[in-house]
């Protein structure tokens, strides 16, 4: 599984205005018992494409990212 169909399938199991963290995301990439820490790097990588693409956005604390910085959501873009 990619970052980019982690990231989506979450978001798709969650209501339109609901986020996830980008932690659930590796985490979905790493299986049972995986080593989710170390897709970190991919997903962040794979967050900022999709900002670029436009097809989510990135908030912290209901404040606006423009790129995935320091601790941050992911949502659908509306």
């Amino acid at each position: 599984m990619t970052p980019e169909e982690a990231i989506a399938a979450l978001l798709q199991a969650r209501a339109a205005d609901a986020t996830i963290c980008p932690s659930e995301a590796a985490r979905l990439m790493a299986g049972a018992g995986g080593d989710w820490r170390t897709r970190m790097d991919d997903v962040h990588e794979a967050s900022g494409r999709l900002v670029d693409a436009g097809d989510v956005v990135l908030s912290w604390k209901g404040r606006p990212l423009a790129r995935p910085e320091g601790p941050y959501r992911i949502g659908r873009s509306r």
